[in-house]
C-alpha cells in the first residue's frame, strides 16, 4: 500500500511529573528531514529522530513539543548568594552618600541577570520512556493519516492509468492503418510530382516499407504497455515500500514514449491519443511527487 507523504497529528499527554502536547506535520520532501520546535530535551531529540527514521522513508517531519512540569520537585533552584550581597552593599553604600533610603524589592533582585538560575533536572528513565512513548502515538496519527491520503491517490492514479491503457488500446488498432495511409500519401506525392496517374508498384512497395519502419510505434507501444503495468504493481503492492520514487521515473518514461510516438505519427488519430496520453501522464507525476 503506497503513502503519501502530507499528514498532521496532535495529541496530549499526563504524567507525574510532565505534561506533554506534541504536533508533528508531515510534507513533501525528496529524503527525509528532521526539523524540531519548541522545549529542550537534550539527547531526547536524537531518540526520537531515530524512532521517526523506523517508521518513515521520505518527508520533511516537523516535530513541535510544548513540554510543562507542575511537579515542583522537578526543578533546581540556584541562588547567587554572594553576588546578592554584594548588590545589596553596593546599594547601602550609594544610599548613605546621597542621603536617600534606596528601597531594592525582591522581585528587582530576581530580574538581575546571574542571581537566580533555574533548571529543570535530568530526565529520569522513566521520563525518557514516556517521551518515546507518546511521541510514537502521535507518529501513528501521522501515518495513519498518510495511508489515508495514500488511498486515495492511489485510486486516482489508476484512474490514470486505466485512461492510459484505453489509449494505447486505441492507438494498437490505428496504427494498422499506418502502412495504408503511408502509401496513399506516397502515391500522391508520385502523381504530383510526375504528374502520371501511376507509378511502379515495385517503388511504391520500396518506399511504403521503408516509411513503415521509419514511423512504426509498435515498441513505443509496448514500452508503455509494461510501464503501466510495472505502475500498477507498485500501486497495488501490499508490502507498503516506498513507491513514489519508482513513479515518478516511470511517470517520466510513459512522457517519453509519448513524445516519440507523437513524433512518429502520421496519423491525426495517433497523435490525438499521444496528446491524451501525456495528459494522463502529466496529472500522474504531479500526484506522485505527494507519495513516500
Amino acid at each position: 500500500m503506497i503513502m503519501s507523504m502530507t499528514g498532521f497529528a496532535e495529541r496530549s499527554f499526563d504524567a507525574p511529573t510532565m505534561r506533554l502536547k506534541i504536533a508533528i506535520k508531515s510534507l513533501n520532501h525528496r529524503f527525509l528531514d528532521w526539523s524540531y520546535k519548541g522545549a529542550a530535551i537534550g539527547d531526547v531529540e536524537n531518540r526520537l529522530r531515530v524512532l521517526c527514521q523506523d517508521h518513515l522513508h521520505r518527508g520533511r517531519i516537523e516535530v513541535v513539543l510544548d513540554m510543562h512540569h507542575p511537579d515542583p520537585s522537578s526543578w533546581d533552584v540556584t541562588v547567587n548568594e554572594g553576588l546578592m550581597e554584594k548588590i545589596l552593599g553596593a546599594i547601602d553604600r550609594a544610599s548613605s552618600r546621597l542621603g536617600h533610603d534606596l528601597q531594592v524589592t525582591a522581585e528587582s533582585l530576581l530580574r538581575i541577570p546571574q542571581i537566580m538560575e533555574l533548571r529543570r533536572k535530568e530526565f529520569t528513565p522513566d521520563e525518557v520512556a514516556f517521551l518515546e512513548r507518546s511521541f510514537l502515538r502521535t507518529l501513528e496519527d501521522v501515518l495513519k493519516a498518510r495511508r489515508v491520503e495514500g488511498r486515495k491517490t492511489a485510486v486516482q492514479l489508476q484512474t490514470h492509468i486505466q485512461s492510459i491503457t484505453k489509449a494505447v488500446g486505441r492507438l494498437e488498432k490505428n496504427i494498422r492503418r499506418h502502412p495504408k495511409l503511408v502509401r496513399q500519401r506516397l502515391r500522391q506525392k508520385v502523381r504530383e510530382g510526375t504528374n502520371r496517374a501511376s507509378a511502379s508498384e515495385e517503388r511504391l512497395d520500396e518506399e511504403v516499407a521503408y516509411l513503415a519502419q521509419r514511423y512504426d510505434v509498435s515498441e513505443e507501444i509496448h514500452r508503455l504497455k509494461c510501464h503501466l503495468e510495472t505502475a500498477l504493481q507498485l500501486i497495488r503492492s501490499p508490502k507498503g515500500e516506498p513507491a513514489g520514487k519508482m513513479l515518478d521515473f516511470l511517470a517520466q518514461e510513459l512522457y517519453r514514449e509519448a513524445n516519440t510516438l507523437n513524433s512518429k505519427s502520421q496519423d491525426i488519430d495517433v497523435t490525438r491519443e499521444g496528446l491524451i496520453i501525456k495528459g494522463e501522464v502529466e496529472s500522474i507525476r504531479q500526484q506522485v511527487q505527494n507519495l513516500e
